[in-house]
């Protein structure tokens, strides 16, 4: 992977390759079955990951692959069981819920827990008042996988679905580490047009406008923006 000078421009083609992998990166719950991530792929994955932001550098996540069946299935497991209680806490959508696919852990050729470090109360630095920052942190870095997983041509899941105390047992986290995502990660048979949820009529994306203020909060933005 070769690197321009950290002060060099962007090309324009360069430019519209990173909005266009904003634009088209998709949560991913159908995977190619049987398929793989050659493994030179995964390590620039989890490289782009790596070089996310942090608060007060402090690189909260950790990366776990989960490489036998049996642990896949144990993941499997504890999903499956947190979607039918989220779903009896949806009330009138529990039947909607229900028929969504969540979860692509059996089918994905790639499955990472990302979970955030223990010690992180020895940071300090941005998380004296905002300790939760940690997550954002960590957040940053999954979003940067997702975005190079795009730009491989290879669809990512992110699956939230799971008691964090169970998923922890399950991995051996040491105490205070959390687990915050299940990374299903492969080839697709094809992206979304657009995201799942939105074309099946769960959610739609909010107008930006409706979303920006200035000065105060509820006072639309009144420059040219």
């Amino acid at each position: 992977m070769n690197a321009a000078p950290p002060n060099a421009d962007f090309s324009a083609d360069q430019r519209d390759g990173i909005y266009r992998a904003i634009f088209e990166r998709r949560d991913m719950r159908h995977f190619t079955s049987g398929s793989t991530v050659a493994p030179e792929t995964m390590r620039r994955l989890l490289t782009a990951a790596h070089h996310a932001p942090s608060v007060g550098f402090m690189q909260p996540w950790r990366f776990i692959r989960i490489s036998t069946t049996a642990l896949r299935e144990q993941l499997y497991a504890l999903v499956e069981e947190e979607r039918i209680l989220t779903a009896q806490a949806l009330g009138e959508r529990t039947d909607e819920f229900m028929r969504l696919k969540v979860e692509g852990i059996r089918e994905a050729a790639e499955i990472w827990v990302v979970a955030l470090a223990d010690g992180r109360e020895k940071h300090i630095f941005g998380r004296r008042t905002l300790p939760h920052l940690d997550l954002a942190s960590a957040a940053c870095a999954i979003q940067n996988l997702w975005l190079a997983a795009r730009a491989e041509g290879l669809g990512v899941g992110w699956v939230s679905l799971f008691d964090p105390v169970a998923l922890g047992q399950l991995l051996h986290l040491p105490e205070g580490a959390q687990p915050i995502a299940i990374l299903c990660i492969g080839p697709v048979p094809a992206f979304y047009d657009e995201p799942m949820l939105q074309q099946e009529r769960w959610a739609q994306r909010c107008p930006l406008d409706d979303l920006l203020f200035e000065d105060h909060w509820g006072n639309g933005l009144g420059r040219g923006i």
